[in-house]
């Protein structure tokens, strides 16, 4: 049984059809309802349409992603448990449609963050990128938080400092909406309102937000249960504390801490090779082997860092993460499942005509469609050998 090659769709509106979806080779759909205000329920009405249309372009809607998890839930603030229930409603929903596999994350505020979102690369293609030195012009001199300066190498705050210096008040600007466009959770988020949601992230700490995630789980446990459901937690990306935020899922640490801390079998994890990939912390394929018996889902992509960290993303199977190694493991496990994992080649870079396109960042079809290629190719030639070693 091979894994399930799936991509993601952003809807009707998506300028990545699920014609090219399906000429692209993939069968199952990663999608979301976007257009539903965060935090509200998601009816069977609209879940309903969005599978009829995806149904009838013959593919599979086979992952949620995402279900967001409101702010509310993630301070533990007064509104909370209108938001839990409004959660378990939507959970109740989406299985009464058949759909039974979750993403979700609990990043606070912002989702992915980068600093360049088409960094030009030696042949031409564009990628995303994080360099810590932008994140520091932001921090240091946008945002202007309080005591950032210390979070920052003095090397990487030097090099701020002459950076701010040298931007054009556009490039600031520019640089300003690529972080805080990270798929805020409720909507733009203004500096006013970020520095707010620092202030509150600071009170409630790393621990703190561990047992609200604990909360969360606990919470919806109960209802996964009863309808079959399987809940994926996706990685920080990147999986380092920036802005002030504290970060809870950004390791194996914090991984075997969320499965086992909730050990009930719909507590899983969406593994996500490139935002474990750019923690030099991290090697994802010792976390593979450690939380795989829980990985319900895999976004598939590389990622190439330099010695400060920075890193871009770079071909799916050219990179620093040993794409053969977590492969491997991943066949192994698949063939212990009686449903097969979908994976979906995670971002991609802008090339060919695509660069000529307007996409979501990291979304463009034709890069997608050579890692989806070069992850079905490595997929099979791993399967036929363990086969011929049997």
């Amino acid at each position: 049984m091979s894994l399930l090659q799936s991509w993601r769709w952003y809807g009707p509106q998506d300028s990545v059809t699920l014609l090219d979806v399906k000429q692209a080779g993939a069968t199952g759909i990663v999608s979301a309802l976007h257009h539903v205000p965060h935090g509200a329920v998601w009816t069977v009405e609209e879940i309903q349409e969005r599978k009829r249309i995806i149904e009838e372009a013959g593919l599979t809607w086979a992952v949620v992603e995402s279900v967001p998890v409101h702010e509310s839930i993630k301070t533990r603030a007064a509104d909370c448990e209108q938001y839990l229930e409004n959660y378990r409603q939507s959970l109740r929903n989406l299985a009464a449609c058949g759909l039974k596999t979750i993403c979700y994350n609990f990043m606070p505020v912002l989702d992915w963050t980068r600093t360049n979102l088409a960094l030009e690369l030696w042949n031409g293609a564009k990628a995303l990128y994080f360099d810590w030195a932008d994140l520091a012009v932001f921090d240091l001199f946008i945002l202007k938080r309080e005591g950032a300066e210390q979070d920052y190498a003095p090397s990487v705050v030097q090099k701020a400092r002459e950076r701010h210096e040298a931007y054009s008040p556009q490039e600031l600007e520019e640089l300003s909406e690529i972080i805080r466009m990270g798929v805020p959770m409720e909507g733009y988020i203004s500096l006013e309102q970020l520095q707010q949601s620092i202030d509150t992230y600071k009170q409630i700490g790393h621990a703190g937000l561990r047992e609200n995630l604990a909360y969360f789980l606990e919470s919806i446990m109960d209802v996964c249960e009863e309808n079959g459901l399987k809940m994926t937690i996706h990685p920080d990306d990147p999986p380092y504390p920036i802005l002030g935020l504290p970060r809870i899922a950004s390791n194996k640490e914090d991984l075997l801490y969320i499965i086992n801390r909730v050990d009930r079998a719909p507590n899983g994890i969406c593994f996500c090779t490139g935002s474990l990939g750019a923690g030099r912390h991290n090697n994802p394929v010792e976390i593979l082997k450690e939380v795989g018996h829980r990985v319900y889902f895999a976004h598939l992509r590389n990622v190439l860092k330099d010695p400060e960290g920075n890193f871009y993303e770079s071909d799916h199977l050219a990179g620093d993460v040993d794409m053969y190694g977590v492969m491997k493991e991943l066949v192994q496990i698949n063939a212990t499942r009686e449903v097969p994992i979908p994976f979906r080649p995670d971002h991609g870079h802008q090339i060919l005509d695509d660069l000529h396109k307007v996409t979501n960042p990291g979304y463009s079809a034709i890069g997608r469609l050579r890692g989806l290629a070069e992850l079905r190719g490595l997929e099979m030639g791993i399967a036929r050998s363990l086969e011929d070693c049997k």
